[in-house]
This record gives C-alpha cells, sequence and structure tokens, in this order.
C-alpha cells in the first residue's frame, strides 16, 4: 500500500502534515502537540490491545474504560497544562531462541499518548523513510522484504550477500542522537518533551527503579518509529546518499527494524561496506555482532564460480526466520528456494509441545479448533511456494505430538494409532498451503 493510499485513513490535519513533509524533505514542523485532542487520544486508546499486561500502576483498560471520557479529558488536560508525567516502564523477561530478552510494558495512559505521537511521527516520516525499510510501517511487513530480497537476487546481479546483526541494537540508542535526528524534522518543544520523559522514565525491575541512560523499550508503543528513525539516519540514508555513489556495482539492503541484510554485485563493494558499517556503527553507539555477520558468495552465478574454485555449494543465510538456497527450478533457471530456519522451526515444535503437554485433558474438540489455529497461523507466515517441505515436516510434527499426550490422558486406556486416525479423520488438522506468493515488481 503506497503513501498516497494511506492518507485516506488520516484525519485532515494529519493528512496535511503528511503533504507539507513529502513536498519538502528539509521542512521542520513548529506545530504539532495541538494535534493531541481528546479525539486523537481516544482512537489511540481504540487501537490499544486491551488484553495487554498492565503497567506499574497496574491500571487495566477494563478498568480505564469503567469512565473512559472523563479519563481522558483529564489526560488531555494534564497534556495541556505541562502535568503530564511519564511513568517508569515495568521490565519483564521473555524467552527467545534460548535467552531470556528484556521486553518494557509501559503504564496504559503512556501506551496511548504514545499511540498518539506515533500517529504523527507516522505523517511525517513515512514521506522520508526509503523503500528498503520494512519494518513498522503501515503498510509494509516482513512478506514484502522478502518479496524483494527474492527479486533483487533472482533477478537482479547480486552475487554476495552480506548478513549482519546487530548487538542488543534497541537497548543501545543514544539518546543524543535520537535528539538530533529528531530536531531536523520536529521543532515543537511540546512534543520533544514528551519524547524526552519517556526516553529517561526508568525502569522498574523487581521492586527497584534503574535509570535509563541509552536505549528505548522494546514493548513500548513509541520504541518501533523511534528505532527506524534512528537506522533511517545512521544506515538508509548514508549508504544510499554517500556509499552507494562510491561503488563499482550493484547494492541491495533489506531492512526489518534491526533485522537486515545486503546484496552485492562486486565482492570488493561488499568488503568496503562491511568495513565501514562497524566504524559508522560504532559513531552511533551501535556494535556488530561479529559471531553472526558474515560475507558469502550468493547468486546466479555463485555456484558456477565456487565450482570452479573447488569450494563446493554456495553457502546459505537467514533472513525473517527464513533460511535461503541457492536452487534451480524445472527449467533449469536459477532461483531462490526457502525453508523455516532452523532456529524457528524448533521454537514453533517446542511451544507446540508445550501447549499439547499442558492441554492434554481439555475436550478433543477444543485442542483440534486450538491447534488448527495455530497451525493456520504458522502457514499464513510460513507459507511461501518453496518452503512446501518444511509446511510437511511441521504438520507431521504436530499430528505425532497431539498423539503422544492424547495417548497419556489416561494411565487404564492407551490411545491406539488406528484410533488416533479415526479422530483425526473426525477432527482433521489443516494441510499446509501456500499463503504468500512473489508478486511481479510493479
Amino acid at each position: 500500500m503506497g503513501s498516497t493510499q494511506r492518507l485516506g485513513t488520516m484525519s485532515p490535519k494529519l493528512q496535511r502534515i503528511s503533504e507539507l513533509a513529502k513536498q519538502d524533505h528539509t521542512q521542520q514542523f513548529t506545530s504539532l502537540a495541538h494535534l493531541l485532542t481528546v479525539e486523537m487520544l481516544g482512537e489511540a486508546y481504540r487501537r490499544l490491545r486491551k488484553d495487554a499486561s498492565p503497567g506499574v500502576d497496574g491500571l487495566t483498560a477494563q478498568e480505564y474504560e469503567q469512565d473512559l471520557v472523563r479519563n481522558l479529558q483529564d489526560l488531555h488536560r494534564r497534556l495541556r497544562e505541562g502535568r503530564y508525567r511519564a511513568q517508569p516502564v515495568r521490565r519483564v523477561y521473555i524467552e527467545q531462541e534460548g535467552k531470556q530478552r528484556p521486553l518494557g510494558i509501559p503504564a496504559l495512559e503512556d501506551k496511548i499518548v504514545q499511540k498518539a505521537v506515533v500517529s504523527i511521527l507516522d505523517a511525517i516520516y513515512e514521506q522520508d523513510f526509503l523503500p528498503c525499510s520494512y519494518g513498522y510501517r503501515p503498510g509494509r511487513g516482513p512478506q514484502d522484504a522478502l518479496d524483494e530480497v527474492f527479486r533483487a537476487i533472482v533477478g537482479g546481479k547480486v552475487n554476495y550477500v552480506l548478513e549482519v546483526d546487530v548487538r542488543n541494537y534497541f537497548q543501545n540508542i543514544v539518546h543524543e542522537h535520537l535528539m538530533t535526528f529528531l530536531q531536523q524534522r520536529i521543532k515543537d518543544s511540546s512534543l520533544m518533551r514528551l519524547i524526552a520523559k519517556w526516553l529517561h522514565a526508568g525502569v522498574l525491575e523487581e521492586g527497584r527503579l534503574l535509570p535509563t541512560t541509552k536505549g528505548t523499550s522494546q514493548g513500548a508503543v513509541i520504541s518501533p518509529v523511534l528505532a527506524n528513525v534512528y537506522l533511517h539516519h545512521v544506515l538508509d540514508q548514508w549508504l544510499e546518499t554517500e556509499v552507494k555513489p562510491r561503488l563499482r556495482g550493484e547494492a541491495h539492503l533489506h531492512r526489518y527494524a534491526d533485522d537486515f541484510m545486503f546484496g552485492f554485485q562486486h565482492q570488493e563493494d561488499a568488503e568496503r561496506v562491511a568495513g565501514v558499517l562497524r566504524e559508522r556503527f560504532a559513531q552511533y553507539g551501535l556494535e556488530l555482532n561479529e559471531e553472526k555477520t558474515r560475507l558469502i558468495a550468493f547468486g546466479r552465478f555463485a555456484e558456477r564460480d565456487l565450482q570452479r574454485q573447488g569450494k563446493g555449494k554456495p553457502s546459505t543465510f537467514d533472513f525473517l526466520g527464513f533460511t535461503h538456497i541457492c536452487a534451480r527450478n524445472r527449467a533449469g533457471k536459477f532461483t531462490v528456494h526457502v525453508r523455516t530456519a532452523r532456529k524457528r522451526m524448533r521454537r514453533a515444535m517446542r511451544r507446540v509441545a508445550e501447549w499439547c503437554r499442558t492441554h492434554r485433558h481439555l475436550p478433543v474438540s477444543e485442542q483440534h479448533r486450538i491447534l488448527s489455529r495455530a497451525l493456520q497461523g504458522h502457514y499464513a507466515y510460513y507459507g511461501r511456494r518453496s518452503n512446501m517441505p518444511s509446511l510437511r515436516r511441521f504438520l507431521e510434527f504436530t499430528k505425532r505430538t497431539w498423539y503422544k499426550w492424547l495417548r497419556r490422558r489416561s494411565q487404564r486406556r492407551r490411545l491406539s494409532w488406528d484410533a488416533y486416525n479415526h479422530v483425526l479423520r473426525r477432527c482433521p488438522l489443516p494441510g499446509p498451503h501456500v499463503m504468500q506468493r512473489v508478486t511481479a515488481r510493479p
């Protein structure tokens, strides 16, 4: 969906700001805070998840909604009078790929105001962000990024891929640099003070209030757009205006938030960018994870060149949960196939196994409904045309795991395989199907 299509969903005032931002990419906006009306706060509230965990104040959406109009009017009054105070985020940890990842949960009113401010920032920065950026943007998503990776490698002149991993990106954003970037577009002191309040509100962890001197909390509504603004200046714009003009051949960047990769035509270009990227990131407080950052030969000529050198097949690379593989289609032409990345597959299987174990005593019909929904959700993301083997593997694992835990429902009467097949005929699990297809380049 293009930016012009999205304008129809904006308020007239936001639409006007968006049009001005598009007309002049150097324009600075001096009057924005007045847009935070009761109506905009109400719309922001309606767009929040109502089942999310409460913040440090313990206030839930259900409690807030009991007197919603008066609460929003009071919130608006405090914003207008400068009495609004950002509360610390409540820090929890979630397991992700075998590691404990910190997640910040803001208070409900902070979420409301942040959601409204995101609408303002989106109106401006959607006119600035480059096509290589896909994460947390209206009308864009990971499947669009994957499609463009396919087009760049299969239809372009990509012969080398640079995989990049940024160490603890969200935690290492330097506040001073971020505010400087924002000030290039936003000269409204009230709005800038709001953003500064959220950045410096602190973190409450195990009853202790910890100061935040850098970073933006993952879990905060405002964090994705701030993270995009930071990398827009540090990476996207820098590559487009300063780096690409100095390269010999094609260069492509595909970025989803802090997950990104490059495609290059020439090896020397790739090596130069890898070198200067470390220096560039260091200037802004960021660090590459060297263990997960690597340059590989990948593309239509990689297989031929590696065979000439006696080095075997091209390496694979992972991006957005998929392992990308050099392949040939039925006509013998070069293409790129994908498989569900090993870590993602293990994580999905672990979730299914844990769910079946803890819910094995639910009625079979209820288990079937929830497992079917989980499979459909898995297919919706991983259902790309060349990924059918991974989808079938996940379905078979789900069937075997469900059988394993249905058998353990009773110690007296074990479920036989024939009886389980009867269950599957009565309650069939949905088979894998392609949900995502690469569309032709417009």
